[in-house]
């Protein structure tokens, strides 16, 4: 029987172009029987919380790397890329962020072949840390 715990870990955040807002990709991990979690959040430079803006279930980046891509297409539009998710929900498609509207936008089909196998978190930290090899 599970505990119910759900870990909760930012693994990416990308400023946009102009370095006024970033987006943030959280992974959400509820054990080995469940798929990752992924939920975008947009917030103005250095913030913490932002908005929710969208949430991704089972995404995948190629066939063996869980996860999704943030891509800005200039300052004002958001593309959240992936090949496909089990499920999907834009949950704003315009955030209004330091002083101006973002346009989220969700783009599956996207393969990227060069993401590592797993999920991201576990990929994250194994990379080296401090220059250390």
């Amino acid at each position: 029987m599970g505990c119910g715990l759900v870990s909760s870990d930012e693994v990416v955040r990308v400023s946009s172009p102009d370095g006024r807002v970033e987006a943030v990709l959280i992974e959400t991990n509820g054990g080995a029987t469940t798929a990752f979690g992924y939920e975008v959040r947009v917030l103005g430079k250095g913030g913490y919380r932002g908005d929710d803006v969208a949430w991704l279930y089972g995404a995948a980046r190629n066939d063996s790397a869980s996860g999704v891509n943030l891509r800005w297409a200039g300052d004002n539009e958001l593309v959240v890329e992936y090949l496909r998710a089990l499920e999907e929900r834009l949950k704003m498609s315009t955030v209004h962020v330091a002083g101006r509207d973002v346009q989220v936008v969700l783009r599956s089909g996207v393969t990227d072949p060069a993401a590592p196998a797993g999920g991201m978190l576990y990929n994250l930290k194994k990379q080296p840390q401090n220059g250390a090899r």
